[in-house]
Formats: structure tokens, C-alpha cells, sequence
């Protein structure tokens, strides 16, 4: 087992004896949690600081701090970042704090939509006194502001790829209920990794409220996209061409393959689908152009509207290809936002009509934030390899793909 570092301890010994006021337990727990983080670290690296060893894997880059929620209070500890690959430290895994266990149960609990009376039932089962209606609230309340810091956090890294997307919630207003736009906007950075970039909750998803939601992204600090991924929303694509000038759209490969067969009869489906899927499997965006061409020619006195679709769709729904090839599968649709979308709905349906806007940014944000936590230790999206062709000195991105302002 790791030892406490000495010198830690020293200068703690030092600082209480000239503070009257310190907290010495929850100083104590400090340390003792940040030798224990740096010294997991220490083994996953194979190396201690600015130790030589045929055994190191990487190297340390900076830290970044995490609060710890203990019952002596908010511990400030700071987390070793990594060159390459991800590190997070056993000891805060979500669902291992036992420090957070009352809050945790009741937090998830109402995440997952459950009644008060039968959180009041999950604390009892834990073995713990009941807990009062206006004790959920409070503690609930406390996700407020986690989902405002997570939400308004500054965006540090570039992101080359982002998605963009919509789910809709019935939310109490005004005295009447009605359907909100929740947008949501994920990323992948410029070292492959996955984030959630921002969210927010409107009226309507007209292109007013995506022009001041993308802006917000700019103004915390989104910058480096090449190609943002979507659905062909008028005015979703309008705020897009305003907003990230230069920057590639690409239609979602599955919604427009949806529309075009919309315009031909169901029993014809499934042969026209599996044409249209010939033109996505050409190595190079020229061969797919061509293929698309083709397709159009075969089709278009059977079904003339589904093939004016197609035909009209071209720029948009090939932009991918003239990324790296690695990257096609997952750039070429919104599908990498489905997971996300699926989650939510099923939170929603539980819920049924959220009271308010707050409630759904409360709900849907703690779930947005849990996968970002997710996202932060598991496995890059990209490979380091495959990102480096994304450099600003190699020209990928083709001329027409380019949206014009």
C-alpha cells in the first residue's frame, strides 16, 4: 500500500500550528486522497515524476482539479493528466463514493424520475432514517448548480467534429403544457476523446434559438471545427453557416436515406435502399460522386422525387468523405447522438410533463453530465494517429463541402 508523502504531512503540521481556524480532519483527508491519487498514477504510468524507467508507458501533462464531496466537506483534489491514454482515480468512480452514499441514492433516484415517497422507501432499505419531501427538494436542488457549472465550463481543447441534435419534452408554461426544444452538442477533441460541449432548453427549435446556442459555444471557447454533423433543420443549417463560418456540414447520411424513401412505394423500399447504400460503400468521395450520379440516372423515371432528393443532397451528405477515411463510419450520420437521445426519452417518459424549464435542464443535464464523466474514462473515440491527419496543413476538406455565409 502507498504511503502519505512525508513532506505533505510536514507542511500540514506547519500550517496548523500558526492557523487557529484550519480544519484539520478534512486538511488530513486531503492529503492523504491526493498521495493516494498520485500514487495510482505513479503505478499506471510506470514511472515516478521525472524518473527515467523502461517500464514508463507516458508522462504526466498538468492536472486538472475535481471537488470531492466528503462529510467533513468539499475536498479540492487535483487529478494527473496523461499524454496519452485517460486516468481517473479509483478512489472518485462514480458509485464508489461512500462518503456521498444518502445524496447519491436520492440524486439518482429522482434522475431516474422516482416519486418522493418512494425515495423515502430506498433510503429506508439502506438501512438509514427517512427522509422528508423538503429534504429531497434541497438535495435535489444541489444538482442545480453542478449542471450550471458543467453546462457554462469553459471549452479548452479544439474540436474538430461535433453533432448536433434535438429531443422534445413537454414542459409545463404559461399555463399550458407544450413540446420545448432540448438541444444538445457533443464533440470530439483534437487528441480523439468524446465530450458533451453544451446544452439548453427552448420554445422551438427555429434557427433564432440554434444561432444563440452556438454562439454561446464560441463565446465559451469552441473553436477548430471542420465539419459539424446533422439533420437538415433549415433552421439549424442557417445558424451553422452564421455561426461556425468555414467549418463543413454534413446531412446525416441516415435521415436523408429516410427521405428519399419516403417518395417510394413500401414494397420498393428495400431494393432502392440497397442501391442507395452502394454509393456510401466507394473508397473516395470522387467514386461516391460518381456512384450517386449513377443512381440518380437508374432511378429517376421510377421515382422522380425521390431521386431530385438525392440528387439535391449530394454536397451535404458526402461532405464526411473528404475527412480521413478512419474517421467515415462514425462522422456520416447523427447516430453517435442516438445513445444520448434513447436515455433521455426514457427519462422523459418517466417523468411525463416536466413543471418547468429549470426541471428539464435539471433532469436532462445530470444525465448529459454522467455520460460526459463516462466518456472521460473510457477509450478515445479517434486514435491519436488518425486525429494527427486533421492538421491545418493538409487541405481535406473539399471546397463545396464548405458552407458560405
Amino acid at each position: 500500500m502507498a504511503s502519505v508523502n512525508s513532506f505533505a504531512v510536514l507542511e500540514w503540521i506547519r500550517k496548523i500550528q500558526g492557523e487557529e481556524n484550519i480544519d484539520f480532519l478534512r486538511e488530513l483527508v486531503r492529503i492523504v486522497a491526493q498521495s493516494l491519487i498520485e500514487a495510482e498514477a505513479t503505478a499506471k504510468i510506470g514511472a515516478e515524476r521525472y524518473e527515467r524507467s523502461e517500464e514508463r508507458t507516458t508522462q504526466r501533462n498538468g492536472y486538472r482539479s475535481r471537488p470531492w464531496d466528503t462529510r467533513l466537506g468539499t475536498v479540492e483534489l487535483d487529478i494527473p493528466k496523461l499524454r496519452k491514454g485517460s486516468f481517473f482515480p479509483s478512489l472518485l468512480e462514480p458509485r464508489r463514493r461512500s462518503e456521498q452514499a444518502l445524496t447519491a441514492v436520492v440524486q439518482e433516484a429522482y434522475v431516474n424520475g422516482v416519486s418522493t415517497r418512494k425515495v423515502d422507501d430506498l433510503v429506508r432499505a439502506l438501512g438509514l432514517d427517512g427522509i422528508s419531501k423538503s429534504e429531497v427538494s434541497r438535495l435535489c436542488k444541489q444538482l442545480d448548480e453542478t449542471v450550471r457549472q458543467f453546462k457554462e465550463r469553459p471549452l479548452e481543447r479544439e474540436y474538430p467534429y461535433i453533432w448536433l441534435d434535438a429531443t422534445f419534452p413537454k414542459v409545463r408554461e404559461g399555463g399550458r403544457v407544450q413540446s420545448m426544444a432540448f438541444v444538445v452538442a457533443i464533440g470530439v477533441t483534437d487528441t480523439g476523446e468524446r465530450e458533451v460541449l453544451g446544452f439548453d432548453v427552448g420554445t422551438s427549435e427555429d434557427g433564432a434559438f440554434w444561432t444563440e446556442f452556438l454562439r454561446a459555444l464560441k463565446e465559451r471557447g469552441l473553436r477548430g471545427v471542420k465539419l459539424v454533423v446533422s439533420d437538415a433543420h433549415l433552421g439549424l443549417r442557417q445558424a451553422i453557416s452564421e455561426v461556425l463560418t468555414g467549418a463543413a456540414w454534413q446531412r446525416c447520411k441516415v435521415h436523408t436515406i429516410r427521405n428519399v424513401l419516403s417518395q417510394v412505394p413500401k414494397k420498393q423500399q428495400s431494393m432502392v435502399a440497397a442501391i442507395i447504400r452502394t454509393i456510401f460503400a466507394q473508397p473516395t468521395q470522387e467514386a461516391a460522386r460518381a456512384q450517386l450520379r449513377n443512381v440518380v440516372k437508374q432511378l429517376e423515371n421510377k421515382f422522380p422525387k425521390a431521386m431530385q432528393i438525392l440528387q439535391e443532397a449530394e454536397d451535404d451528405v458526402l461532405a464526411f468523405m473528404a475527412l480521413p477515411g478512419e474517421h467515415w463510419r462514425q462522422i456520416c450520420s447523427t447516430n453517435p447522438l442516438e445513445r444520448l437521445n434513447r436515455e433521455m426519452r426514457r427519462r422523459m417518459d418517466v417523468v411525463g410533463i416536466f413543471p418547468n424549464r429549470e426541471s428539464v435542464l435539471r433532469l436532462l443535464g445530470a444525465i448529459l453530465q454522467e455520460q460526459h464523466e463516462e466518456w472521460m474514462v473510457s477509450r478515445r473515440y479517434f486514435s491519436l494517429e488518425s486525429m494527427a491527419k486533421l492538421k491545418p496543413d493538409r487541405a481535406l476538406l473539399a471546397p463545396d463541402a464548405v458552407l458560405q455565409k
